[in-house]
Order: C-alpha cells, then sequence, then structure tokens
C-alpha cells in the first residue's frame, strides 16, 4: 500500500508541475523536481526513482551520507539543508549541488575541502528574502556583493540562487517573495561576474511550488507531497 501511496502522490505533483508550467508559458523540462527525502527509509526513495526521478534533497549531511551507498548511483543528490563548516569535507565530492551557502566563510571551507578532492563544487547562495530572524540566508541587498567575494574561488561554482519563502497558508502570499529573488538574479546576472551563473533558481516547496515555478524557479524542493509528513523524531 505504501509504494501505490507514494506513487499516487508523485503522479499528483507531477501533474501540478505540468500544469504550473502552463500557465507560465515555461516547458516542463525547464524546472527540476527535487524529492526532498529527510526522514524517510531508502525503501521510499527507492520507489521514487523507480518511477524515474533522479534528484533527491536532504537536509542532514549524517543522513544524506548514509543513503548515498544505500541506493543507485546515477541519482542527483542536493544538500539543502544549513551546511555547518566541519562537516563540509563528507559531502563536496558527493552531491550535485549544495543549496545553502549563505556566507563566505563557508564557501571558503568548501574551497578547502574541494581541491583536496580534486573537484569544483556547484553552489547556491542563499537569501533570506523575508528577514526572517529563524531562517538562514544573507540578506537580499548583500546577496550581490556575497557573489563577489566567492567568485574569487576557484573550487567553487555559484549557480544561482536559493530561498525558503515563509511558511504561509495562503501560497499566492509568497509570490512577491519569488519575485524578488528572480529580480535579484537577473540582477546580479548583468553584472557579467566571473564564475557566478545566475542558471538556477531554487525555489518553492509542497506548499508553494506552483507559484514559484510561476516566478521563475527553475528547481522546487518537494517533501511532504510526495513522502507525506516528516518524521521529526529522527
Amino acid at each position: 500500500m505504501r509504494a501505490d501511496e507514494l506513487k499516487e502522490n508523485l503522479t499528483n505533483v507531477e501533474k501540478r508541475v505540468e500544469d504550473a508550467c502552463a500557465r507560465a508559458g515555461r516547458n516542463r523540462d525547464e524546472v527540476t523536481l527535487i524529492a526532498v527525502s529527510k526522514t524517510k527509509p531508502v525503501e521510499d526513495l527507492q520507489v521514487i526513482y523507480d518511477c524515474g526521478i533522479r534528484s533527491f534533497g536532504e537536509n542532514k549531511v549524517q543522513e544524506l551520507t548514509g543513503k548515498i551507498p544505500e541506493m543507485p548511483n546515477d541519482i542527483d543528490w542536493h544538500l539543502i539543508g544549513h551546511l555547518q563548516r566541519n562537516k563540509v569535507k563528507y559531502i563536496v565530492d558527493q552531491v550535485k549541488l549544495i543549496h545553502s551557502v549563505d556566507s563566505y566563510r563557508l564557501a571558503e571551507e568548501i574551497n578547502i575541502q574541494a581541491k583536496k578532492k580534486g573537484v569544483v563544487v556547484p553552489i547556491l547562495i542563499e537569501v533570506n528574502a523575508a528577514n526572517e530572524a529563524t531562517k538562514f540566508g544573507v540578506k537580499l541587498e548583500e546577496a550581490a556583493q556575497l557573489c563577489e567575494e566567492i567568485s574569487h574561488l576557484d573550487a567553487v561554482h555559484i549557480m544561482g540562487l536559493m530561498t525558503i519563502a515563509p511558511n504561509v497558508v495562503v501560497p499566492e502570499e509568497n509570490r512577491a517573495i519569488f519575485h524578488k529573488i528572480k529580480d535579484l538574479s537577473v540582477d546580479i546576472a548583468s553584472k557579467n561576474i566571473d564564475n557566478v551563473d545566475m542558471r538556477i533558481l531554487s525555489m518553492g516547496m509542497t506548499n508553494d511550488f506552483e507559484v514559484a515555478i510561476e516566478e521563475g524557479a527553475t528547481h522546487v524542493r518537494v517533501g511532504t507531497a510526495i513522502f507525506g509528513e516528516r518524521n521529526y523524531n529522527i
């Protein structure tokens, strides 16, 4: 029963992504659906993998590194949660993208560890667009400067921006937030900073990803709508 439920959930989410793309006049292949699998067992992930999903997102380094060897090796793993500098060494050569870089010191540590592994790590700059005290991320007005500073690190490559919008009941309330992030990405792109790309906008989760897509999201991070409620005891 659990597998059937997961498949149905994914079908529903895919339909919502397609419909949002259609409303925005975008192609479906412009949006990457990241299945956020934090606290979920690998059996659940395997069901979603078997349905064709190859992008999975995890919040915690320990959980991510535990799941990687248990799953097929063609998965694109995304680290979407807050990353502590002392955990960087465990994931620099394991993930497709780090979504949550919000300081030069973190980027510098990623650069150091990436050089040791002989890799260049794609990252996103996390922006706290609503200035919420409970959330990580650089302020909107400081994002461009941070991009400038990080651009000089040669084993790190900025690919775009990420934001976690406020947890609202009415998704429409976050439209202005997503619009600001899109505008910010256009502004930063116009500066033509070496080693800074703005092709990725990671924004939108279960409760608001359709609005995010309409405002330009290229990656949406969907957990609950696919896997069900998170187990907070883990």
